[in-house]
């Protein structure tokens, strides 16, 4: 159990307290990180009770909050912080992919666009199978060839507008969607090789 590892963690500091006749207070932790990863959701399931609003877009928690983990612990949750800039843009729409990213300082299609990509690359077959397309992209360095690939997907799901076009912002909405809420299944988006 956490409390109780944490104050084997701190049991010195503890033991001072005691010893000054001070009743030591509880526990205190931070959880921090990226926006849109969980960590109110870790802070719920650790208090046993649902007490950190939690949502699937980021920024939902506002401001910072203390909530009690029984009796012997407290965890501040926080806004999620993300560093002021990428050095790689291949990080940013990575994080975007994820939600990790509000979508209004981004262009929707541009991150379906890469999604698509990076999802054919890596998981052709999860994401042929969801998505029921058949057609893979001849070479992923077209952009024709990708485009072609969302309005396959557009059109099998119904994203059409006048004259029979596909509504390309739409269907980048569900390819977001449904990569952000797992209906693709476990995927990475980093492999070691990506990190060398």
């Amino acid at each position: 159990e956490i409390p109780v590892r944490a104050k084997q963690l701190l049991h010195e500091k503890i033991a001072r307290q005691i010893a000054k006749g001070v009743n030591p207070r509880a526990v205190r932790g931070l959880i921090v990180g990226i926006p849109n990863v969980g960590k109110s959701t870790l802070i719920n399931r650790l208090a046993g009770r649902h007490i950190a609003a939690t949502g699937d877009r980021p920024g939902v928690t506002k401001g910072q909050q203390w909530i009690k983990v029984g009796t012997e612990m407290e965890l501040l949750d926080t806004p999620g912080i993300l560093w002021p800039k990428f050095e790689d843009a291949l990080v940013g729409y990575r994080l975007a992919m994820t939600g990790a990213i509000r979508e209004q300082i981004l262009n929707v299609e541009d991150i379906a666009f890469f999604a698509i990509k990076e999802l054919v690359k890596r998981y052709w077959g999860p994401t042929s199978e969801r998505f029921g397309i058949t057609d893979p992209p001849k070479d992923l360095d077209d952009a024709d060839e990708i485009v072609r690939v969302m309005e396959d997907i557009g059109r099998k799901r119904g994203c059409l507008i006048s004259g029979g076009r596909v509504d390309l912002e739409k269907v980048s909405g569900i390819i977001l969607r449904e990569l952000r809420s797992g209906s693709l299944g476990r995927i990475s988006l980093e492999t070691p090789d990506d990190l060398k």
